[in-house]
């Protein structure tokens, strides 16, 4: 009786690992499409020249 109820728990314990996994790719990816995009933007919006700038501490 003991190993009748192994298997539902060892199948709800796989279901969730494979949950867990799925998700956790997912963001992965699509958060470094999201990173991606804002440093491309980030690249679009900056002037191409930033030492005419005298006031940009990057430019010191």
């Amino acid at each position: 009786m003991k190993a009748d109820l192994h298997l539902p728990w060892l199948l709800l314990a796989v279901a969730v690992v494979g949950w867990y996994s799925t998700v956790t790719v997912w963001v992965a990816i699509k958060g470094a499409a999201d990173i991606r995009d804002m440093v491309k933007r980030l690249d679009e919006e900056q002037p191409k020249d930033s030492a005419a700038r005298p006031d940009d501490p990057a430019a010191k």
